[in-house]
């Protein structure tokens, strides 16, 4: 294929980022969880419905289509874009399978279905007026700044970046968004689940005294593996295999334990000061596999001696655990996603109420902020919590103790400098004492 890309490249012609988009990232005022009015101009939709594209349709992307359908009756999907056409077939078809009522409103056509590098900007130049970004998490700092600057209200999967450099392009994108009331949702569904939210205000009324610290955890099996065939060139291997290869997915403690770092923070507000990380490859050993970890121990500290203690793990047979335990003078709350909450010390507590599908939910606030309820823009901080996992996977690669502020203003950028179906090496497995800090 003949089409390729460089971040370079996108930075420089694509009609995706703008100088201006760039320039945003010196707004003064736009914060993390930013609440802004809402103005009339930032509605899109008129009288019809909410149009949505939906960029990346591997299992994530085709279940944020089915999941938005859900939220809303007002909403259909109309156009979808992917790397490999196989997997905008496969898209289709689960999407035809659903029920009827939300199956009629998938208005995707031969000629609205695009593939290739340069797929999303096919889907962002249509007249979409939300786009849900799940391609692999490499790619979506230069997605979200170009479906905000083509006008596009966003729905975006974790991570938002796998380095530094998308993290700060990223936070450019989000308060351009800002500026331009866009509505920007990220997929962190633990902030929409009701049981968080219930244990979140009464550790905010102090149920559990001073907040001290956190352990969160990720500890679970493998997860899935696409042997290679013949025909696919280096750089189809990896896309198709992105889970192992961290300039597509961020490595584990970034593409899935991202989850539960955010929890830490959102509990204990503000982010860590430093980290201080060990990993390693002790089981997922072979070249099917990449060149990512299979577990990571990271110790978060804040300036005030707070700590976040991080676990996460992918190997088989061992015992698994997913859930944030945060602990105060008095007592501690036990979170787990899908109506866990329960707080252990002098103001016992434990949810007990109504747990909506937070997937659902999600998209259901998402709508709710375009069309005239609370402006929610969650780009710059979900970025900023991306970061506080790729300094804890930075610290366990290099064995160095990663500030935050090293972290933020690191040259690292993992995207190859030119992207084509063809040969790409595979980054040689961190060593920690051995590969660099940049």
């Amino acid at each position: 294929m003949s089409i390729e890309l460089s971040r370079r490249d996108f930075l420089q012609t694509s009609g995706g980022v703008t100088a201006a988009v760039l320039a945003a990232g010196t707004v003064a005022g736009v914060g993390a969880g930013l609440l802004l009015p809402r103005t009339a101009s930032a509605r899109t939709g008129g009288a019809g419905r909410l149009k949505v594209g939906v960029i990346g349709c591997g299992g994530r992307g085709t279940g944020a289509a089915m999941n938005i359908l859900e939220a809303s009756p007002d909403v259909e999907i109309t156009a979808i874009g992917d790397m490999f056409p196989d997997r905008i077939a496969g898209a289709r078809e689960e999407l035809a399978k659903q029920d009827k009522a939300l199956a009629d409103r998938v208005k995707v056509t031969d000629g609205s279905v695009f593939h290739g590098f340069d797929a999303y900007e096919k889907v962002l130049a249509t007249d979409v007026d939300i786009v849900i970004l799940a391609t692999p998490p490499g790619f979506r700092p230069m997605h979200f700044a170009a479906a905000v600057a083509a006008g596009k209200h966003v729905f975006m999967e974790k991570p938002v970046a796998v380095d530094p450099a998308g993290v700060r392009t990223v936070i450019a994108a989000a308060r351009a968004a800002a500026e331009k009331k866009l509505s920007v949702v990220a997929g962190t569904q633990r902030r929409h689940e009701v049981c968080y939210q219930e244990a979140l205000k009464r550790v905010q009324d102090g149920a559990i005294g001073k907040v001290l610290s956190a352990s969160v955890y990720w500890n679970q099996g493998g997860l899935w593996m696409n042997q290679r065939k013949p025909e696919w060139s280096d750089a189809e291997w990896q896309m198709r295999n992105w889970l192992y290869f961290t300039w597509l997915s961020g490595d584990h403690i970034c593409e899935q334990h991202v989850h539960n770092l955010d929890a830490a923070v959102w509990f204990l507000g503000g982010t860590p000061d430093r980290a201080s990380g060990q990993g390693g490859r002790q089981v997922r050993t072979q070249p099917a596999y990449g060149h990512g970890y299979d577990h990571f121990a990271i110790e978060y500290e804040y300036a005030d001696g707070r700590k976040i203690n991080s676990y996460c793990r992918q190997i088989d047979g061992c015992a698994s655990r997913v859930e944030e335990v945060i602990y105060g003078t008095d007592g501690m709350v036990k979170l787990g996603s899908f109506g866990k909450g329960e707080i252990v010390g002098k103001n016992p507590w434990k949810f007990e109420g109504k747990q909506t599908n937070p997937y659902v939910q999600e998209h259901k606030d998402l709508v709710a902020s375009i069309t005239g309820g609370t402006y929610l823009n969650h780009g710059e901080r979900i970025a900023h919590n991306t970061l506080v996992a790729i300094m804890g996977r930075m610290s366990a690669y290099t064995g160095k103790v990663v500030s935050w502020e090293a972290a933020m203003n690191s040259k690292l950028d993992l995207m190859p400098p030119k992207l084509e179906l063809s040969t790409l090496a595979t980054p040689e497995v961190a060593v920690p004492g051995k590969t660099p800090l940049i």
